[in-house]
């Protein structure tokens, strides 16, 4: 199975009438990003639109910066898009490989529903999962009977893997279009390398 990373492009697929809506929409998203969101452009495949989320305040998944992944399929706007999460996150509606399980993207999708209703909804899923659709079973059961463990467990994950970007967030996303190269300037010190060490220690053995 092809990984999230090496999705083949669908804008052969899409009308020029779609793509068009689809730029339009992306530049109105840089020019005046929601709270907590900002979007990436790619020049070269307008169907694969990643952003960077915050996590909200009063989560465990405070103090993060998540990137995300949504895929235009085929039949877009009539079928939704594919959302992954590209950080890796312990979430109820957010399974191993990123995928994640949201009613929007789902049996209510509606053709008119645009990317950012999409990204606002995956935040919203930060701050309310639904654990009756888990795609994470372990995640899951652990909100429903075990919040306290829960949240330890989903707040170290952001503290391992959502935190690359410090407590700059958004503004150590370099434009609309980061570059690779970007994390470069925040390379962890030994010290801070010991400390994820040994957190990553106590989720293997959780």
């Amino acid at each position: 199975m092809a990984s999230v990373g090496s999705m083949s492009s669908n804008v052969e697929n899409l009308s020029p009438q779609i793509i068009r809506r689809v730029v339009k929409e992306m530049q109105e998203l840089v020019n005046n990003p929601p709270e907590g969101i900002k979007v990436q452009i790619n020049d070269e495949d307008v169907t694969d639109i990643q952003a960077y989320i915050e996590g909200p305040s009063c989560t465990p998944y405070n103090g993060g910066l998540f990137k995300v992944r949504l895929t235009l399929v085929k039949g877009f706007p009539n079928e939704p898009p594919k959302a992954y999460f590209l950080t890796k996150i312990f979430h109820p509606n957010v399974a191993q490989n990123g995928e994640i399980c949201v009613n929007t993207l789902k049996k209510d999708w509606k053709s008119d529903l645009g990317i950012k209703h999409i990204l606002l909804t995956i935040k919203c899923l930060l701050i309310v999962p639904n654990p009756e659709s888990a795609l994470n079973e372990e995640a899951g059961k652990l909100l429903l009977e075990h919040y306290d463990d829960y949240f330890q467990r989903a707040k170290m994950m952001t503290e391992i893997h959502a935190q690359g970007h410090k407590s700059k967030g958004l503004s150590s996303v370099d434009g609309p279009m980061a570059k690779k190269h970007a994390s470069d300037k925040n390379k962890l010190t030994a010290e801070k390398k010991k400390i994820l060490k040994d957190k990553k220690r106590t989720l293997k053995r959780l």
